[in-house]
């Protein structure tokens, strides 16, 4: 997994632009997140709901990496926490995370939620 720029409203992740948020699974995959979930529910995506995290736990992972935006604007909620309470956790903000989905990608099984703003 090779992390490229990563700025307010973009990042780069295997030479490949994402202008909107994403969710990294540990095969690799990348998809769009499903925010509209918890902006449904919480009237915004930075409070990260469990029925949203629910539509990402497809494959088995070791270590759940949040990406909390430029400026750290996304948490998950506690009951999300709880759906994963026996994995490994990490909260921070997009650059952090990006730089820990690297070091770990091939050591863990990464499953990663990134957010590209604020």
């Amino acid at each position: 997994m090779k992390v490229g720029e990563v700025k307010f409203g973009s990042v780069e992740i295997n030479g490949i632009k994402y202008n909107h948020d994403i969710v990294i699974y540990p095969s690799g995959r990348i998809e769009r997140r499903k925010k509209e979930i918890s902006k449904k529910k919480h009237g915004t995506s930075h409070k990260f709901d469990p029925e949203e995290l629910k539509e990402y736990l497809r494959e088995d992972f070791d270590v759940l990496i949040v990406g909390t935006g430029i400026y750290g604007m996304l948490s998950l909620l506690p009951e999300a926490r709880e759906l994963v309470k026996e994995k490994d956790i990490i909260e921070r903000p997009t650059p952090e995370a990006l730089k820990l989905v690297e070091e770990l990608w091939g050591k863990k099984r990464v499953l990663a939620i990134i957010h590209v703003t604020c």
